[in-house]
């Protein structure tokens, strides 16, 4: 099966329809059709139930959409690597993706030890909104993530715990929640004057809500002195939580792991080097 094959495929199936399928993917409407049906043909399966309205998925289609996306995922990550690899032309890099504003007296910690390594390459860090770590280092836009479960999916990663935290509630000094001893998740997200912070998706739109749209958590303390929101953050926040923020304890909130995780088909040495390092500083058992 072709790349050129999934690509076809995945674009009938998204669009329930050849025609839009075929405008999408510019190309004429029947060589598409036809490579659709040679597909079926090779396979020895309907992958469509065809009807006037458009097209729906058989089972058989459902499981190759899924693996089909897999599949090219994982052949676009291996070209980003492959060109990173081109571009530095012997001079190794790996990138570092991580949430804005978060981990980041871990990560300095880590960065540095790393940095006086012997072996040491580059590292260049990228940071983006929550949630897209994963994505980043399944697509090849990076080499290595510092993650947090249980926000973030951990599935096809290798991974090492770095450290193990409870959640507290960052809320503004002086509002009258400070004064509470403790928090219920539910209790903390149902404060009518500071409702919790609304994170992009993956194709850049926000949730409903009250709560105001964030990119990054460097933007989150500012908002919540001035009052405008509340937010649920590992207990390491306290340290940046100076003048005019309080932090109250939630009694049920899960706690947050922060792991560092790759792929496990990766053979860069500086990836290698960069978990050493982290498995050295956290004394953290392989995840």
């Amino acid at each position: 099966m072709e790349t050129r094959e999934l690509r076809y495929f995945i674009a009938v199936a998204e669009e329930s329809h050849v025609g839009r399928a075929a405008q999408r993917l510019g190309m004429a409407q029947p060589p598409l059709s036809r490579a659709i049906s040679q597909l079926e043909r090779r396979i020895g399966a309907h992958l469509f139930v065809r009807s006037p309205r458009g097209m729906t998925l058989t089972t058989a289609g459902e499981t190759l959409l899924r693996e089909g996306r897999a599949a090219l995922a994982a052949v676009e990550a291996a070209e980003r690597r492959t060109r990173r690899a081109i571009v530095a032309a012997g001079r190794a890099t790996v990138v570092l993706t991580a949430k804005a504003g978060a981990s980041s007296e871990l990560m300095a910690k880590l960065l540095d030890a790393y940095a006086a390594e012997p072996d040491a390459v580059d590292v260049e860090v990228v940071l983006s909104p929550p949630g897209h770590q994963g994505p980043m280092l399944r697509d090849g836009r990076a080499d290595v993530a510092i993650l947090h479960q249980p926000f973030d999916d951990l599935s096809g990663f290798d991974a090492d715990t770095l450290c193990v935290e409870d959640q507290v509630l960052i809320v503004p000094a002086g509002h009258p929640v400070s004064r509470a001893a403790s928090l219920t998740v539910a209790e903390s997200r149902s404060i009518p004057d500071l409702p919790p912070p609304r994170w992009p998706r993956l194709d850049g739109t926000y949730p409903d809500g009250p709560g105001p749209e964030l990119r990054d958590l460097t933007q989150v303390l500012q908002l919540v002195r001035l009052g405008r929101a509340a937010i649920l953050m590992p207990e390491s926040a306290r340290v940046n939580a100076g003048e005019g923020l309080a932090v109250v304890p939630v009694s049920d909130a899960p706690p947050v792991t922060t792991v560092i995780a790759w792929p496990p088909q990766s053979v860069s040495a500086g990836v290698a080097g960069l978990v050493r390092t982290a498995s050295r500083l956290y004394a953290s058992p392989r995840g």
